[in-house]
């Protein structure tokens, strides 16, 4: 599936509803402006793929509202260059977006349909990321540390793998909580055992599994 004028101009309007509901880092409304959603998706859902919503993907679960992906990757607060772990490949959007905006991608999938389906809308869209299939509560430590880590899945409590991970000063963000609805939170390391936090606000996401799934 390709770009065009259409699609172009379906995703225009819905960065400037993003920016209306608040969003104001121009660099996440650029590159999510420059990435083509509507290609992970079903190609008759095009329309659909320039509304400000979450929508079903494969093996249960959802490419997350364009307002959320803006929301999270602005709180990570990102530089070029920067090395961020997501956990949670899904679609692979939210991937797309972090690399476009000049980004070190490394993002792990515990669904390997979605893995391997993620890997190859990437590849159309010429972005070098690092995919990995496993279980993301473990993270990548071989790989770290990491500037940021995001969680793209509702965690009850923060892996502690995750968090000592992370250099000192980087940022991870992760919808928590067990209940219908979470609360987005940004954990900073601030020393070899010390983190700050700081809640922003509620969201609905899909669990966060452990363990991987071979369909």
């Amino acid at each position: 599936m390709t770009d065009s004028f259409e699609a172009r101009g379906l995703r225009e309007k819905l960065i400037e509803s993003i920016r209306q509901k608040g969003i104001a880092d121009e660099e996440v409304l650029r590159a999510m402006k420059k990435v083509p959603r509507h290609i992970f998706m079903d190609p008759a859902f095009l329309h659909h793929a320039y509304v400000d919503k979450a929508f079903p993907i494969a093996s249960g679960q959802t490419i997350s509202q364009p307002y959320t992906v803006a929301f999270q990757t602005s709180l990570l607060n990102v530089k070029k260059r920067d090395k961020v772990l997501e956990i949670g490949t899904g679609s692979g959007y939210q991937a797309a977006i972090l690399a476009e905006m000049g980004v070190r991608v490394y993002t792990i999938e515990r669904c390997r349909e979605l893995f391997l389906k993620a890997q190859q809308t990437i590849a159309t869209l010429g972005y070098n990321i690092h995919f990995f299939y496993g279980d993301g509560f473990e993270g990548k430590e071989q790989y770290g540390p990491f500037d940021g880590i995001l969680i793209t899945a509702a965690a009850p409590e923060i892996p502690p793998a995750l968090l000592k991970q992370l250099k000192t000063g980087g940022r991870l963000v992760v919808p928590l909580g067990k209940g219908d609805y979470q609360v987005m939170t940004v954990a900073v390391r601030t020393g070899e055992e010390t983190w700050e936090y700081s809640s922003h606000g509620t969201f609905v996401f899909v669990p966060l599994l452990r363990g991987t799934q071979d369909k």
